[in-house]
């Protein structure tokens, strides 16, 4: 697990973005957290694109018919709007080939000042678990309010926090992990 301190949080999250600066990923974060902050729903392609940004194995289920045009933006938009935290990320789960932390991302993109990225790095560096069994609605909570408290006790970006817990796990984790 990681030692967490505001000198320490800096430092990973500059070697984060050195490992990331310039590339797609980047650029699909930017383009995605101003096209939901205006447009404030998803088509399907870019969920999509969020998808492939966060988990591409369940490319084949995020191009399903299932997620037709409508589905998608309907979803995405009762997600956006609503007040229920359970139902936000709970609705998301609806779409074909979403999972928690793809879930997430979405949030993530539509609230960057409220939700962290799901992710089983920052779940090590935190918790020091490799892989939850499964992810449920007291999980994601926990990690919510534990990543918050951070950026508040720090006064830094949630996004700040889960790089520099990302790229902790990257560096120190085992090796075979992917």
């Amino acid at each position: 697990m990681m030692n967490i301190n505001k000198k320490i949080i800096l430092d990973y999250e500059n070697a984060y973005n050195e490992r990331y600066k310039k590339t797609l990923g980047e650029t699909t974060e930017m383009k995605m957290k101003c096209l939901i902050k205006k447009q404030r729903y998803l088509r399907k392609e870019e969920l999509v694109e969020i998808g492939m940004w966060k988990s591409k194995r369940p490319e084949r289920h995020y191009r399903s018919k299932e997620n037709d045009q409508l589905t998608v933006k309907e979803i995405t938009r009762f997600s956006f709007n609503t007040k229920s935290e359970k139902a936000r990320i709970k609705s998301l789960l609806a779409l074909k080939g979403v999972s928690w932390p793809v879930a997430s991302a979405i949030l993530h993109f539509a609230f960057p000042d409220r939700y962290p990225i799901l992710d089983f790095r920052v779940l090590w560096s935190l918790w020091g678990v490799e892989q939850p069994i499964r992810y449920d609605f007291e999980l994601w909570e926990k990690y919510c309010n534990q990543v918050r408290d951070i950026a508040k006790k720090y006064r830094l970006p949630i996004r700040t926090i889960e790089k520099s817990l990302w790229e902790y796990s990257k560096e120190h984790q085992n090796s075979d992990v992917s």
